[in-house]
């Protein structure tokens, strides 16, 4: 397979493509919580050049707290190799892992020393900087009131029946299925239940079928206008979507509020400080590229 990344040395050193893949995957990950995965997909080529920007930067971060020696003493390597443990499932779990990524102890506990040495680099870039002022974090607000308010939005659970093919037999089939569900839960059944155990979208089998809060325009059009136009405790028609057929029954719902500075004063002093500390890690990466010898081919 071609690699799609430049082959770029930094101070002579080769910067594996690895590296590289570790960023992208980072930001893919990032960018797929907050926009749909056909715009992520858009937003590749992008984002590929970005993961480079940032593996650059990773590694000459790593270097100068390499250079520095800035010390990491072993108590906090062993409290970051048993916090490890305990998220993998264990000691065993543990060696099991190391073993599939051919590596020993004594090379993770290397990387926990280095990573834990950029993390105090970064401490120190960022120490100085200051709190948000009051007047800081209210001008914020008045600029991105809008961005604060709280929009109308539903709470419901569905059930969702696929047809088991394309022709009208299949149809027929999956529309008679969800009337029997509908019926049973019209009788008095629990739709909790009725979704664990008949609904073929990952919320029925997980959460009872519970979508949680969603605001308009979230869901596709017709599940979008038959769940703002129930009443809470309303169980709906039939409804058709690309994904197939649905019932829908509304568990809860909020009109739109207008939010106060003090509902989101931590929220903008929590956003301005790490907005403050990225700029400053950013001068702080640019200065180090202005010094490196980079070279790509």
């Amino acid at each position: 397979m071609t690699n799609p990344y430049p082959s770029i040395t930094i101070n002579g050193q080769p910067l594996p493509p690895q590296a590289i893949e570790f960023e992208l995957g980072r930001l893919i990950k990032f960018y797929s919580q907050h926009m749909p995965e056909e715009q992520v997909r858009e937003q590749l080529p992008a984002l590929r050049d970005n993961a480079v920007e940032q593996a650059i930067g990773a590694r000459l971060l790593f270097d100068e707290a390499a250079q520095r020696n800035i010390p990491v003493f072993d108590a906090e390597v062993d409290e970051r190799v048993e916090e490890m443990k305990k998220q993998v499932g264990g000691t065993k779990k543990m060696e099991a892992l190391l073993q599939q990524q051919k590596l020993t102890m004594e090379m993770f506990r290397a990387q926990i020393r280095s990573g834990r040495r950029v993390d105090k680099l970064v401490e120190e870039v960022v120490a100085a900087i200051p709190e948000p002022t009051e007047a800081e974090m209210r001008t914020h607000f008045d600029q991105h009131q809008d961005e604060y308010a709280r929009p109308e939005r539903a709470q419901a659970q569905h059930i969702l029946v696929r047809p088991a093919g394309a022709d009208e037999a299949a149809s027929a089939a999956a529309k008679a299925k969800i009337e029997e569900i509908r019926a049973r839960v019209q009788a008095g059944a629990s739709f909790a239940d009725e979704a664990a155990a008949h609904s073929e979208c990952p919320s029925g089998r997980e959460a009872g079928g519970s979508l949680g809060w969603f605001g308009r325009g979230m869901m596709v059009p017709a599940f979008d206008t038959a769940a703002f136009s129930m009443q809470v405790g309303d169980l709906s028609d039939i409804i058709e979507t690309q994904f197939g057929l649905h019932i829908i029954q509304k568990t809860g719902h909020e009109e739109a509020t207008a939010t106060t500075f003090e509902d989101v004063k931590e929220s903008i002093h929590d956003f301005l400080v790490h907005a403050k500390r990225g700029a400053a890690l950013s001068a702080h990466v640019a200065g180090l590229k202005a010094k490196a010898k980079i070279e790509r081919s």
